[in-house]
């Protein structure tokens, strides 16, 4: 039982005497009064954090490169989050006691998805206008800022509920701050399945529509094997995303002092390898590598282009896996061969 001595919070050692709680460390405190009741792996979240930080350069290569700067936002706080989360508990592996360290810990790791799905979000509005926004239920701009909007909801909620929650006195019963992440985290969860459904019903639509109903001005764009490729890679760093966070709702529900939130094993495989494969799919399947060049992905921004039921009449976009010689000449001069 912690007691209050003229400000000070002391504790009970190992040997029965009291100490400042701050002088905490393996083998000097129980594990009963440690942020987390159990000492993280050093290996383990180590080769995360060492993981997250090649991604993070990689991701600052390719924007350079392809000049996707919207993307790269998401994606880099996203994975600075990952890094300084995973960092956080490199140190609480040598001192699980450390207060500030858990703070990092739970807070980068809690909200650096939220960053991540928002470039996910960006994505498919601009697979939208390649397709063809006559063939959609909803315009590119209706997709990105509405899962936006609704990311940064989430991004908020998790924040204030991951600070409070940190900072709340041990003694104080009230799970105020922990009800507040549960929240963000559940409504990035309701958001996510509604994208998840919307996104398979476009899919279902471009799959059934026409060639000649689709956008003329991207034939060679959606010819290209890596732009065929990336919407797999969106689904799957989508559906990891969504995994890690149903986890973390069900991980919180009974608190940090709950039996979930305090099994490393569940947290090593459902937080960390999740948010891996997302990452590394959506930086192998870079928008920039789909695309082709920093000018298609810019041709296929929302905010340049009016919203139409017919965008067959664009110019037509030359990418760098073009169509056979055959093929481009017999789309030009014979309509029904792009039938």
């Amino acid at each position: 039982m912690a007691t209050i001595v003229n400000g000070t919070v002391l504790i009970p050692a190992l040997n029965g005497t009291l100490i400042n709680k701050d002088d905490c460390a393996i083998g000097i405190c129980s594990m009963d009064y440690a942020q987390i009741e159990y000492v993280p792996t050093y290996g383990g979240n180590l080769a995360y954090c060492l993981i997250f930080s090649f991604l993070l350069l990689a991701q600052m290569g390719l924007v350079w490169r392809y000049r996707t700067w919207g993307y790269f936002v998401g994606m880099f706080c996203g994975l600075l989050l990952e890094v300084l989360g995973y960092a956080g508990r490199i140190s609480l592996s040598g001192n699980p006691f450390n207060f500030d360290q858990f703070v990092l810990y739970l807070v980068c790791l809690t909200i650096g998805p939220a960053f991540l799905t928002a470039s996910i979000y960006l994505c498919l509005g601009r697979i939208v206008i390649v397709y063809g926004q006559n063939i959609s239920r909803f315009s590119p701009k209706f997709y990105t800022l509405t899962f936006m909007i609704c990311d940064f909801i989430s991004l908020l909620l998790q924040a204030v509920g991951g600070a409070l929650a940190a900072t709340q006195d041990a003694s104080d019963p009230s799970r105020t701050g922990v009800n507040i992440m549960i929240a963000g985290l559940a409504f990035q969860v309701v958001s996510l399945t509604i994208f998840i459904a919307l996104s398979v019903e476009f899919v279902y639509r471009a799959y059934r529509a026409r060639e000649s109903d689709l956008n003329f001005g991207f034939f060679d764009l959606r010819k290209r094997t890596m732009f065929r490729v990336f919407p797999y890679a969106i689904a799957v760093a989508t559906i990891t995303i969504y995994i890690r966070c149903v986890f973390r709702v069900a991980e919180l529900k009974d608190g940090f002092g709950g039996k979930l939130a305090n099994d490393q094993t569940a947290f090593m495989i459902l937080e960390g390898p999740m948010i891996i494969i997302a990452t590394i799919a959506l930086t192998v399947c870079h928008p920039g590598i789909a695309f082709g060049s920093a000018s298609s992905w810019a041709a296929a921004n929302w905010t340049f282009k009016k919203s139409t039921k017919s965008d067959n009449s664009h110019i037509r976009m030359v990418s760098q896996e073009t169509a056979t010689p055959s093929l481009a000449g017999s789309e030009v001069h014979d309509p029904k061969a792009r039938v």
